[in-house]
C-alpha cells in the first residue's frame, strides 16, 4: 500500500483500503468538527464493527488526559492487536490519535485522514507523533508511521478561511528552506484563490524527501523547523488566552524573527530578508507583541526539543531556498529578533 494517497474520491478510496488491510475491528477518532463536516462523507461505507469516538478540537487538548480518555474507550471496546485505528481530523488529532495507537497494547495499526490544509501539507509525512505536556508543545511522542495517509482536498471545503491560511504558513516554509522558485509561485495577494491540489502535492514531495533522507531528525530534518522554534513558543504562550493563535499564524511571526536572524548570522541578504517579511505581512498581517510577553515567550524557546544542553540550536536560511541547522542562537538574540519584529510597520 501506498504511504500516501491523493485522492479525489475520499469514500471509493478509504473501501479500496478497508479492504486491503485485515483487521478484527475498526476504531474512529474524530473531533466535534470533523464528526459534524467529515465523517458524513464516509460514514456509510464503515463495518459494522466499529467504534466512535469524538472529543473537543484543539491544541489546548492535546494532553495526556485526552489520550487517556481515548484509551479507556480502545479498551471498553476490547480491541485487540488486530484491530485498526483511523483518525479523521487535523495535525492535533492525527498525532494524538496515532500516539495512542502506538502505545495501545504495544502498537496497534492506524490510517490518518488530514482534514486541514495544515496537516495535508506538513503532519501527513513523517510519522511524528505525540502530545503536550505541562504546557510543552510536542514533549511526549514517538516516531511511528501509519498504514496510509489518505489526502483528500475534497474535506479542505469544510474550513474556515482562517484554518486555511493557518496551512498555507507550512507551503511557504517547505519554499523557503527548499525550493525557491515555489516559494516565487505563490500569490500572497489572492492566496484564498490558490488551486489547492498541486501546492499540497508538492509540499508534501518536499517535506517526504527531507524525512526520507533523515526519519529519526538527526540532522536534515531539522530544516523543517525553520520558523518553528520562535513560532511555536508564541502559539504556547498564547494557547488558552484572548490572543489565541492558530499554529500558521504563529509560524508565521516565527518566520519573520527567524528571517531576521538569518540575515544577521548567516547570508540571507537584506533584500530577501524584506521579501519574506513583505510575503507573510500580506497573508496574516501583524499580531501585537507586548514587551510583558517576552520573558515567557524567551523560556518557552529554551524548552525546544532541538536545544542541545542549554543551547538553543535553530534552523535559519543562508537564502531563499537553502536553510541549514545546529545554528547556536542566544537568549539575547532571540529577544533582538522579536524586537525587531515588533517595530515593523505592515500598511
Amino acid at each position: 500500500m501506498k504511504p500516501i494517497i491523493f485522492s479525489e474520491n475520499a469514500s471509493a478510496d478509504l473501501t479500496a483500503v478497508l479492504g486491503e488491510l485485515k483487521f478484527s475491528s475498526l476504531f474512529i477518532l474524530t473531533d466535534e468538527n470533523t464528526k459534524t463536516h467529515c465523517l458524513p462523507r464516509i460514514e456509510e461505507l464503515l463495518p459494522s464493527n466499529t467504534t466512535f469516538l469524538t472529543i473537543e478540537p484543539g491544541e489546548k487538548n492535546k494532553t495526556i488526559a485526552t489520550c487517556m480518555q481515548i484509551w479507556a474507550a480502545m479498551t471498553e471496546a476490547q480491541l485487540d492487536r488486530k484491530a485498526l485505528f483511523l483518525n479523521i481530523g487535523g495535525g492535533v488529532l492525527g498525532d494524538m490519535g496515532g500516539f495512542c495507537a502506538s502505545i495501545y497494547k504495544r502498537g496497534i495499526r492506524f490510517i490518518n485522514i488530514p482534514t486541514t490544509l495544515l496537516s495535508q501539507v506538513d503532519a501527513s509525512v513523517g510519522g511524528k507523533l505525540g502530545v503536550d505536556f505541562q504546557g510543552l508543545k510536542n514533549h511526549l511522542g514517538v516516531f511511528n508511521e501509519p498504514e496510509t495517509v489518505l489526502v483528500a482536498s475534497e474535506f479542505l471545503q469544510t474550513l474556515p478561511q482562517q484554518e486555511i491560511r493557518s496551512g498555507y504558513a507550512e507551503i511557504i516554509k517547505h519554499g523557503l528552506i527548499k525550493d525557491k522558485t515555489y516559494f516565487e509561485s505563490l500569490d500572497f495577494d489572492n492566496w484564498q484563490n490558490s488551486y489547492w491540489s498541486p501546492l499540497i502535492h508538492h509540499s508534501v514531495s518536499i517535506k517526504k524527501e527531507v524525512v526520507e533522507e533523515d526519519p529519526k531528525e538527526t540532522g536534515l530534518r531539522k530544516i523543517l523547523n525553520f520558523g518553528h522554534t520562535i513560532g511555536h513558543a508564541f502559539e504556547t504562550y498564547f494557547l488558552d488566552g484572548p490572543r489565541h493563535l492558530l499554529h500558521g499564524e504563529a509560524i508565521a511571526v516565527g518566520m519573520i524573527c527567524e528571517a531576521w536572524l538569518s540575515h544577521k548570522k548567516l547570508t540571507l541578504s537584506k533584500a530577501e530578508l524584506k521579501t519574506i517579511e513583505s510575503a507573510l505581512l500580506k497573508v496574516y498581517g501583524k499580531i501585537e507583541i507586548l514587551d510583558t510577553d517576552l520573558p515567557e515567550v524567551l523560556d518557552f524557546c529554551l524548552q525546544d526539543k532541538k536545544n542541545e544542553g542549554k543551547e538553543l540550536m535553530f534552523s535559519l536560511l543562508n537564502k531563499i531556498g537553502d536553510c541549514t541547522f545546529n545554528i547556536p542562537i542566544t537568549r539575547e538574540e532571540i529577544r533582538d529578533s522579536i524586537a525587531y519584529y515588533q517595530n515593523l510597520t505592515h500598511s
